[in-house]
């Protein structure tokens, strides 16, 4: 399986700046359920945009939140 890790500058320009002249600013959330979550505020033609991406184990950036962690046993 081919798994390449996509850093927050590519999750934006893929979703938001594809062209990379717009002004963005990368906001923290920090009151968020998920202690790696970012707001991405933007200035686009049509209006604002807002987008939260989220950083999965992997370290790659998403739009969905990471699947929530459950307590396993494993025999070894």
């Amino acid at each position: 399986m081919n798994v390449t890790r996509q850093s927050l500058r590519d999750a934006m320009e893929r979703w938001l700046i594809p062209n990379g002249a717009i002004p963005f600013r990368v906001r923290p959330l920090r009151r968020a359920k998920y202690r790696r979550c970012v707001r991405i505020d933007a200035k686009v033609p049509t209006g604002d945009v807002a987008i939260c991406f989220f950083q999965h184990d992997d370290g790659a950036w998403h739009v969905f939140p990471p699947l929530p962690r459950h307590v396993t046993m494993r025999v070894a």
